[in-house]
């Protein structure tokens, strides 16, 4: 028995030896100090172990930081970004408003000026539909009966004549333009005491162009020449500008001028008319008695 435990004793033996000796070793290493520093050696291993851990963790997990980071601002620059964006369509809706307004205004203004200056009482209206067909040049105004409206009142802006009233409701009116290929009017090229050169005027098949009919081609007319009406179609007041000359096809003794004008009243671009409560004079039928004649009982 005894010579057995001995045995065990011997078998243990290096197993002792390593583990006094790793001790040894251990508590040396963690007596031992640096000599320039004076920190233990185990201290300055297990920082360097640490750091060797830590190192890629920190890399990755500032990375990570980074990324995230990047899509919150990316986030935050897109809504902003938003932001400005419709503020600046607010602000180029508040600046086309205030564009309007001045337009409006300048035009109201402009109207206003033609009811002092015009020898007869003017009503303004606001045009609140046009016709879209190129056979019939007419818009809708938002004056009818009830405002005193009648039909062939002359419809005009400050620049000269739009036409005139052709179908007449309580409370809107239609107004034929004087660019209609039916329309027709009478007038004289420059003002009718100066001047004996008259014709009629009707519209054409373009928007923008008026024709002078009938107008001797013996007489001397002029691109840049002012059109006004006569007064003796019996539906226009005389002394109403209609446009300038801008071609003269000329003619001869025997064929008259070719003469086409541009509406001076800006037809396409108008928003606001002045109606003239102007009714023309009745006119006085004459009964011509020829010699011999017998009347109708």
């Amino acid at each position: 028995m005894a010579e057995r435990s001995q045995k065990e004793v011997w078998r243990l033996t290096p197993w002792l030896v390593i583990a006094l000796l790793l001790g040894n070793f251990l508590l040396m290493a963690f007596q031992a100090k640096e000599f320039t520093s004076g920190q233990r050696i185990i201290r300055v291993w297990s920082q360097t172990a640490a750091d060797f851990v830590q190192s890629p963790v920190t890399t990755i997990s500032s990375a990570l930081s980074n990324y995230f980071g990047s899509i919150s601002n990316l986030r935050s620059a897109q809504s902003e970004n938003d932001f400005l964006k419709q503020r600046v369509q607010e602000l180029e809706v508040e600046v086309k408003g205030n564009e309007d307004l001045t337009s409006e205004n300048a035009r109201l203004r402009a109207l206003l000026e033609l009811k002092e200056k015009s020898k007869y009482k003017v009503l303004t209206a606001r045009i609140i539909g046009r016709d879209p067909s190129i056979w019939f040049d007419s818009s809708i105004i938002n004056r009818g009966s009830l405002d005193g409206i009648k039909l062939n009142m002359p419809v005009v802006t400050d620049g000269g004549l739009v036409g005139r009233v052709t179908a007449v409701s309580p409370l809107t009116a239609q107004v034929d333009l004087i660019t209609r290929d039916k329309s027709g009017l009478g007038a004289v090229v420059g003002e009718i005491s100066n001047s004996n050169v008259l014709g009629v005027v009707s519209g054409t098949s373009k928007k923008d162009l008026l024709e002078m009919r009938y107008v001797s081609g013996s007489v001397d007319v002029q691109p840049g020449q002012v059109v006004y009406t006569t007064g003796q179609d019996g539906i226009f007041p005389a002394g109403l500008k209609v446009g300038e000359i801008v071609e003269v096809k000329s003619g001869s003794a025997t064929v008259p001028h070719q003469i086409f004008i541009r509406p001076s009243a800006g037809i396409d671009s108008m928003q606001e008319v002045g109606i003239l409560i102007y009714e023309a004079p009745e006119r006085i039928e004459f009964e011509q008695k020829l010699p011999n004649a017998v009347k109708e009982k």
